[in-house]
């Protein structure tokens, strides 16, 4: 399958430039008195990178809206996790006392994240790069995708873990949970397939799939070719 830039469906520059200053605003104040200095840049790297490879590639290879809505998202997410550190954000202890719980769960949400939102950049990227169509085979291949990342970043936090010591504790944020790694890579695949399940249709206008050119009605972000 072949599918050029011009046949998606961007976000306006306006749009984009709304959610990389709002994003950006978020990354700033994140960094400011965190939690713990160590785990906030261990946390929010991957946004940054994020940030300064779709500022490189963004001429030759401009995504969707809603892969740049995916990312955004998932951003944030991290963003708010290296702040507080994932184990003490404040909405995640709201939940915990207002449910009785034995653990804040914003760091499951966060793995949630971890699938959900790579599942649909994965996606496009495979559809737009490779002979793939729409199909179990894409699907299948996201998902493993999408599972290898997240069992990465495991080994990474084992990685920085052994060669930190102590100081990387709230970056591991297993709160005692013997069973915290497979939880983490398991919401990983719950939140990949979740996506395809409820994104991809959405996925395909915003590709232009469905009458070969963009459907801009579809996009939220006032979509210009």
């Amino acid at each position: 399958m072949s599918i050029n830039s011009s046949q998606i469906v961007r976000p306006s520059r306006f749009a984009l430039a709304s959610l990389a200053v709002s994003l950006v605003a978020v990354l700033i104040w994140s960094g400011i008195e965190p939690h713990d200095r160590w785990t906030w840049v261990l946390e929010v790297l991957p946004a940054v990178g994020a940030i300064v490879i779709l500022a490189a590639t963004y001429s030759r290879f401009p995504l969707t809206w809603l892969a740049y809505v995916c990312i955004w998202v998932h951003a944030i997410i991290l963003c708010v996790g290296g702040h507080y550190t994932y184990a003490e954000v404040p909405i995640g202890e709201w939940v915990k006392d207002a449910f009785d719980l034995a653990r804040n769960h914003y760091d499951r949400l966060g793995h949630l994240a971890q699938g959900f939102f790579p599942a649909i950049v994965g996606r496009e990227i495979l559809l737009r790069t490779s002979p793939l169509a729409p199909g179990k085979w894409l699907s299948f291949l996201v998902v493993a995708v999408c599972l290898a990342i997240s069992a990465l970043y495991e080994l990474i936090e084992w990685w920085v873990a052994a060669a930190t010591g102590d100081a990387a504790e709230s970056f591991l944020g297993t709160q005692g949970d013997v069973w915290d790694t497979q939880w983490d890579m398991c919401l990983a695949l719950v939140g990949a397939i979740a996506a395809l399940i409820i994104l991809s249709r959405v996925h395909d206008r915003a590709l232009g799939l469905r009458s070969g050119k963009p459907q801009n009605a579809d996009s939220p972000l006032d979509s210009v070719q």
